[in-house]
């Protein structure tokens, strides 16, 4: 696998925890898990999540960083980060939280992020 696809990947992954540490906690609140933890139990819950998290983001964004021998810019890395994380919530928020829908309005702003990643790719002159 080449550097881009590795980033991406890692990256994906990165954002299934930081969605997970995140919302996890209100999933499980709604399962009846956890429903009675005060916040402090709640926020060193969603830490240690994020801790993997962390183990995926930051090799990603080495890794990815052109400035490290890799394919993207800081600005291409941090727009791609973002789709990626709207994605990966999209995709976790309609299978695990009942109720949650994709409407058209959030269609139309994923059409506005691709065409984000879009501007950021193109060459700078």
């Amino acid at each position: 696998m080449n550097a881009t696809a590795i980033t991406i990947l890692l990256l994906v992954i990165s954002n299934v925890f930081m969605t997970i540490a995140w919302y996890g906690h209100l999933k499980m609140q709604s399962m009846g898990i956890g429903k009675d933890w005060p916040l402090f139990v709640v926020i060193l819950f969603s830490w240690g999540i994020a801790l993997m998290e962390y183990c995926f983001m930051v090799p990603a964004n080495k890794m990815g960083f052109i400035g490290n021998g890799g394919p993207f810019s800081l600005m291409q890395l941090k727009v791609l980060q973002e789709v990626i994380t709207l994605t990966v919530f999209t995709v976790l928020a309609m299978f695990f939280f009942s109720g949650e829908k994709l409407h058209w309005n959030h269609i139309a702003a994923f059409v506005c992020l691709v065409a984000a990643v879009y501007f950021v790719f193109m060459p700078s002159k």
